[in-house]
Parts: C-alpha cells; structure tokens; sequence
C-alpha cells in the first residue's frame, strides 16, 4: 500500500465526541474532517460498528478515515452503544435499538455546523449490514451507501445457518462478541465511570449461542433486517464488493438482481477484508474508488461514476491447493447487468459414475450409488469466511473426496470459465429423517491434485422450506436442488471437474444427530454450470484500479509476539481427532493514547471416530487492556455438544481488574434440536 500525506484539505480530528440518544445514552464518536468545514459544511460519512474505535480498530481507521476526510468529507466512526467508549450495552446483533442509534446518529450529523446535510454510510462486516439496514429505514439525509462483506438474508446466508445447517462459525462468532461486549471501555476517556460502565456490561451478558440455537429455521428473528424480504426498502445508491474467499460473495450479485437504485458490484479475490487491504491479492485502490462514489452521490459531481459494468469480478486462475495465497493470478472482467447476458449454463449429468460433457445428451441410467461418510470429511474445508490469517483456506481435497460420492469428468478438451453460482439437482434417499447432502466442486490437476473451487450445503429436511423443515421418511426419493456458492473460475484443458458428494462437512457444518446413508440416483441429477465465453471484448476496455492507497497508520509497539496456528491431529490409539485454531494478536502499545491491548482467541473442534454424540466445539477468548495503574483481563469460554435431540451450551464469563477476579459467571443450558 502506498501511504499518501499530502491531500486535498488539511484535515483536523477529535478523538471522542458524545452523541445523545432519545434515552440518554451516550454514544462515542471519533471524527476527522477538513479543517475548512466550521465555515464550509461538507457531506458526512459514518461508520457505525462494536469493534472499539480507540484501540482494536484505530490502525485500520487511521489508513481509512483521514484519507476520505482529505478529500472533502466529514467521516464520524462511532461505536455501538455498549461498545468501547459508549455508553449501555450491547445484548445482540442487529436489534431495532441498534437501528434506531443509527438513524439517530445520521440525524445528529446531518444537524452540525460542518455538515452539508447529506450522509453516507460505509464500513465492512458489521458496518456494511449497518449501512445496508439502516438504509432500508431510509433515514431522510442518507444518499448513498459503500459497503464490502455484507448479506441482505441473516438467516440462509450469514454466518449462522447454510441450507438449513448450522455453521461452526454460529459458535465462534458467538465466541467474539461473547468477549468483545464485556470488555471495559478506558478511563482515559470516560473517567472514573469506567468501573461501573464496565459492570453494566458484565452483568447484562449472555452468550450470544444461545438466542441463535433458539431460531434454528427462518423465522421473525431472521427476517428483522434482512433486507431480502422487501427489496424495494433499498432506495439510495450503493457500491457492494465481497471477495471470493469470503462467506459474503452471494450477497453482491444477489443485490445487483434484486434492487431498483444505481447499483455497483465488485468481487475480487479477497477474504473478509476489504479491498484494498485484500487478501489474497491483487488489493486494488478502493479508497479512491470510494472517493469517486462520494463525489458523484453526495456531491452531485459527474464523474462517471456509474458508467461501464455494473459488475466487476476476478477471474480466478487454477492454482494448486493450498491453505493461503499471497496473490491469485487472474482478470478482471464486466458484467453489464445481473444476471449477464454474457453467462450461459452447461448441463454435466452424472452417469456411469462419472461427470458427463454437456454434449445435449442426457441419457442416464437410473443406477444408484450410496454414501455415509466419516466425521472426518470437513477437517480441511477451511473457514466459512477466510480471513486468509491463520491459514484457512480449503486444503488439497483428495483426503477428503476418499469419504466421499465422487464424479468427475474426462479431461476438458478446451478451457471452461464460470461466473456464477454452480448448481447441483440431485435425487436422493436417506435412511434417517435427519440427514446431509454437501457438494463441493473441485478443479483438479494432471497430477491429482484438487482444488476445491466453491462448495453447498444441504439439511434435506429444509429441501422445500425453510420456514417449516420436514424430516425424511426414509428410502422415500427426493429431488432437491442445491445452489453453491457464487464464484469466478477458469479451468485449464487438461484439467478435471469434480463434483464430491458427501454426508458430513464438519467442523465447517456441524453434524446431523446421527450418520444416514444416502443414495443418489444418477438419472435426473446434474451439475448446472454458469460458463462464461473468455474473450468478452468489452474486458479488455475495462478501467483499470489504481495502486492500492490509504493514510500512514499511527505507531504501535509490539510488547510479544503474535501466534497464528491452524492444527489437524488424530489419536489413532482412542480415534480422537481434533482441529485446533489459535489466533493471538500478542500484546501491542498504541502510542497515541498509551493503551495496552493483547487479544487470544483459541477455537477446538473434536470428535471420537464415528461417535455424533462426541462432537464438541469451543471458542475461548482473552481480552486485555492496560496502561500504568490500570491492568484488567476479560476472559470468555463457549462449549458447545449436542446429542440426537438436544443442543447443550456450558459457558463462562470471567471479569479481572489487577490481576484479581472480580467478576464470574456461567452458564449451563440446553437447547432442542428442530431438524438440525
């Protein structure tokens, strides 16, 4: 990245600024904007997120924020309420209280003296399902909105449920707000409230697990805030970008088909970050790009802005399997609208075992193959959404294809591009109620090698209804249709297609109550492919990204080293397997204010053989801040197991101020199974 100092408007910051809620909370805000804009108002931009603007986050504002404010804009970043140096608590994501901070905010930064009245909204993650919320309430001075790594559906495509199965990430992001929303805020800032803000929080806790085993199928919980259920909510213009390699793709493309405003998209190659810290790369200049969105919406500067494709997408390249990637090799290719008239679909039928050519022909026969996988088939799925540190990106899937229902083609004759969601119409039959079918599609190599590409999930007892799953009857056969995930690929000629079938993907998916046999019925099933032809003309006119830019991050001393471990073992004396995540941030200063932070996040997946009941998860969590005469520690423990009808959560919450604890809680619950 290349930092930049000198800008277009000298720029001034305050570091916390209190903004009144109707209740009187108070939340905090940290704002940089020109120096010009006390007799000049400018647009205001904000972004609104729980991750503490004073220490976690500030590296990342301080590259971001000054660089928008340079060019001409008021950028507010504030944290929820209950968060870092504001006031209350937060119980949950995405409540209507959060909402209505928001819509608040915007209000109060519309009325101030160095605003034009006009306001954005930006941010990634829980920033980006902010703006894209809040935006849907239509606050009257918000114009525009840019957000990266977001989803319009909370409950089909986020972090918690994929076709009607849990994700281990329901545990672990329940894990990082469990610990991120009982950490203290800093005296230096809020004074000698901080004990009893700090207690406030503590007190009010609970781990978030249990609320999301509660609504297990889509239900009103769901579908508060997801955007999927009225489009039409959506009336402002938005810039919407994801990478490949994270769990949010789905979202950009599924935007772009469903709402009626100006609308852009940008996928790259990236994992849950933002473009132009992306990872892997090629990052791309995506601050100017904000830039140029702002100008156009909240400025009324044409810039064209909104000329070329709605979409622009990498290309990936095949590359050998491998846990992480500096760079992946590719293009950058335009869509002029969504769904493409450039994209096409290709019809593989399954037969004889193998995955045929879309030659027009589908003939097959009505053989039946059968597959119960092991437990162990997931162990090198990687993350449902990388964040490419530690290393968690699918591994070689040769491993796991051998406790999988595999068909592949011959080698491609000729080089195939995909754009696009794959999808798999398979028939099948269970001898359980309860049972999985997960598809991955892999490119394999001359020398055998697998990559897996994208990949989908299906609880067959969702296969008509999402709202009201259905258990199986057993050795009754079922049509059902599984969508994968969006992605961009080119397989070489030489190279194979493989599409894996198998009953278990843990600890990506947990489990079904118990292992089912499934039998797939190769007549009537196919694999849909989106190909796309590769010398679309209008690619290579395509404007080209700029160098990756941003303003220089503050200093910060590094007090002990990080640790990063991603760590596969078994036992084959007592059959126990586990994966093992770690991920430390060690201790570090912030120069600017003298706060010390360390971070320690540690997840465990294990299991015993073939044993259903044995699957454990656990997400732990230390949080410590410090500078001279403050020193305190939160530490968070999650456990999650189940049985065939039962979740059951054990969880811990302990608060230390100078090494001595001065707070504990746990908790012990269990949670019914639906269907899951």
């Amino acid at each position: 990245m290349r930092y930049v100092d000198q800008l277009p408007c000298a720029i001034q910051e305050e570091k916390h600024v209190t903004i009144p809620m109707e209740d009187g909370v108070k939340l905090s805000a940290r704002i940089w904007r020109p120096t010009a804009s006390d007799a000049e108002p400018v647009p205001a931009v904000l972004e609104y997120i729980p991750y503490r603007k004073n220490d976690f986050t500030s590296t990342r504002d301080a590259i971001n924020h000054p660089y928008v404010a340079g060019h001409g804009y008021a950028c507010v970043r504030v944290d929820l309420r209950g968060t870092g140096e504001s006031e209350g608590v937060l119980l949950d994501e995405y409540l209507e209280q959060e909402q209505s901070d928001a819509e608040a905010v915007l209000a109060w930064m519309a009325e101030q003296p160095w605003c034009d009245g006009n306001t954005g909204m930006t941010g990634i993650s829980w920033g980006a399902f902010a703006a894209l919320q809040t935006a849907a309430r239509r606050p009257p001075s918000l114009r525009a909105i840019c957000i990266a790594s977001f989803t319009d559906d909370r409950y089909a495509d986020d972090m918690h449920y994929l076709g009607g199965a849990m994700l281990s990430d329901n545990l672990a992001e329940a894990g990082t707000m469990f610990a991120y929303a009982t950490c203290p805020p800093d005296p230096a800032v809020v004074g000698e409230r901080w004990r009893e803000m700090w207690r406030e929080r503590l007190d009010a806790a609970r781990p978030w697990v249990l609320e999301w085993l509660r609504h297990q199928q889509r239900d009103d919980y769901w579908r508060h805030a997801s955007l999927s259920e009225d489009y039409s909510a959506l009336r402002c213009p938005v810039l919407a970008s994801s990478g490949w390699a994270d769990g949010y793709s789905n979202a950009v493309t599924r935007l772009l088909s469903n709402v009626d405003v100006p609308r852009k998209g940008l996928i790259g190659p990236w994992s849950h970050k933002l473009p132009h810290l992306g990872e892997p790369g090629p990052a791309i200049g995506y601050l100017q790009e904000v830039v140029r969105w702002w100008d156009h919406w909240l400025k009324g500067v044409d810039n064209g802005v909104m000329d070329g494709p709605m979409l622009k997408a990498w290309m990936q390249e095949s590359v050998p399997p491998s846990t992480s990637y500096e760079e992946r090799p590719g293009r950058w290719v335009g869509e002029p609208s969504w769904p493409s008239p450039n994209i096409g679909e290709a019809v593989f039928p399954l037969r004889d075992g193998a995955l045929g050519m879309p030659d027009g022909s589908m003939e097959q026969e009505d053989r039946v193959r059968t597959v119960q996988s092991p437990l162990s088939v997931g162990q090198f799925a990687g993350k449902w959404a990388s964040y490419n540190a530690p290393p968690d990106l699918p591994y070689d899937q040769r491993e796991e294809d051998g406790g999988s229902l595999v068909f592949q083609t011959e080698p491609l004759p000729e080089r195939i591009e995909i754009l696009g969601a794959p999808v798999v119409v398979v028939e099948v039959a269970a001898d359980a109620p309860v049972a999985q079918v997960n598809v991955r599609l892999s490119d394999v190599a001359p020398d055998g090698r697998s990559t897996r590409v994208t990949y989908g999930v299906l609880n067959l007892t969702h296969r008509d209804r999402e709202e009201a799953p259905e258990a199986l009857e057993p050795g009754r056969r079922y049509r059902v249709r599984v969508p994968l995930h969006g992605v961009a690929q080119a397989f070489p000629p030489g190279h194979r297609i493989r599409l894996s079938l198998s009953t278990s993907y843990w600890p990506l998916v947990w489990p079904a109550p118990g292992p089912a046999l499934l039998s797939v019925y190769e007549k009537g099933s196919a694999l849909t492919l989106p190909v796309r032809p590769d010398d679309v003309p209008e690619d290579k006119a395509l404007r080209p990204f700029g160098e990756p830019e941003g303003c220089a991050p503050p200093a910060v001393t590094r007090l002990s080293e990080p640790e990063q471990a991603w760590t596969v073992s078994r036992d084959l004396v007592n059959y126990r397997s586990v994966l093992d995540i770690v991920k430390d941030r060690g201790l570090q200063r912030y120069e600017d204010n003298g706060i010390e932070t360390g971070l320690r996040a540690c997840e465990k997946y294990s299991w015993v053989g073939e044993d259903f009941g044995s699957v454990r998860g656990e997400s732990a969590w230390e949080m410590r801040f410090g500078r001279p005469g403050w020193d305190v520690r939160v530490e968070t423990r999650t456990v999650l197991t189940s049985d065939e009808d039962t979740f059951h959560v054990d969880a811990t919450l302990d608060g230390y101020e100078g090494g001595r604890r001065v707070f504990s809680r746990t908790w012990n619950e269990q949670i019914p199974r639906e269907n899951v």
